[in-house]
């Protein structure tokens, strides 16, 4: 099923391709990024000259976005890129919460019968301001630490590249490396873990994302998810979706490789980041309370698990 859906969007794309060969200032040679502002692409990252450290956003890319309120704490906002081949077009998805006005939880859902992935956006509760898939799965359940309500569900998982996003009753958030959770920290009511790291130590990007060879696929093209925490505090949460085409290839999994997206964190202001799962997986859903109004980015795949924002109790 999943593949006769996509059938009909990769003819329409290889279409584009002939559509769009005129020259383009993402398609120099090597890997590039350009972002649309005031009426025409400005370039802002080349893999050539990439920075191994953000100190802070890139106001090329920060002042293409046009912040819309959802509810309190929450605020969303778009923006078009231009990637190399076969990528064209993407458009970035970013929500940005304040932790301190919103209450995070997850909820994982697996099919009563036979145990296998059961989450959509659709499944996202009413109440909710934003829902989201979380970490990565591995066959059917959610991999590495997981934490709901205060109780470990999981254990941790290690591997280099891991990392833990902790939060505490207050909305307090901890970025936590995967090889340092032997001991999991007390007071965390909500955390779970993903990979690859894409930013860390300030901004720093993660030397197996800058050297080839290191583990990573430095090329593949995908769609992406990712969260991240400013240096004021707040989380980021990014997501990607195709664009050559408008919102009829949307799910189509074309989009930024993993170096462009740790730039992409890094330029929008993120100190740390990580990878969620994308690709067909990636799904959002944004409501504002007061109208009802919703803005849907649906996946292709279930999922097990999903971050959910709601309004903090007051």
């Amino acid at each position: 099923m999943l593949r006769r859906r996509l059938a009909p969007i990769a003819l329409l794309v290889i279409g584009a391709g002939f559509a769009l060969a005129a020259p383009h200032p993402a398609r120099a040679a090597g890997s590039a990024l350009s972002v649309w502002r005031d009426g025409s692409w400005h370039a802002w990252w080349s893999a050539g000259s990439a920075p191994d450290h953000w100190p802070g956003p890139d106001p090329r890319v920060t002042g293409a976005l046009e912040w819309k309120p959802v509810g309190d704490g929450v605020e969303w906002a778009s923006a078009r890129l231009a990637c190399s081949a076969p990528a064209w077009r993407t458009r970035l998805i970013v929500v940005r919460l304040d932790p301190h006005r919103v209450r995070l939880s997850l909820a994982m859902e697996l099919a009563a019968r036979d145990g296998r992935p059961a989450w959509t956006i659709d499944r996202a509760p009413r109440g909710a301001l934003m829902a989201v898939n979380a970490g990565q799965f591995l066959r059917t359940m959610p991999w590495g630490w997981l934490v709901m309500e205060g109780r470990q569900r999981l254990r941790p998982g290690m591997g280099p590249l891991s990392t833990a996003l902790a939060v505490d009753a207050s909305g307090a958030i901890r970025w936590i490396a995967g090889d340092s959770l032997d001991s999991p920290p007390p007071g965390v009511v909500t955390a779970f873990q993903s990979y690859p790291t894409l930013l860390d130590d300030d901004g720093r990007i993660p030397i197996a994302l800058r050297t080839p060879g290191s583990g990573v696929d430095l090329t593949h093209r995908d769609a992406r998810l990712a969260i991240g925490e400013t240096r004021d505090g707040r989380l980021l949460v990014v997501m990607t979706r195709f664009d050559a085409l408008g919102e009829v290839a949307g799910t189509l999994p074309l989009g930024p490789t993993t170096p462009e997206m740790a730039a992409v964190m890094g330029a929008l202001g993120a100190r740390d980041a990580v990878m969620l799962d994308g690709g067909i997986s990636a799904q959002m859903v944004l409501r504002d309370p007061k109208n009802g109004r919703r803005w849907r980015w649906p996946g292709l795949r279930k999922v097990p698990l999903a971050l959910l924002v709601r309004p903090r109790d007051r």
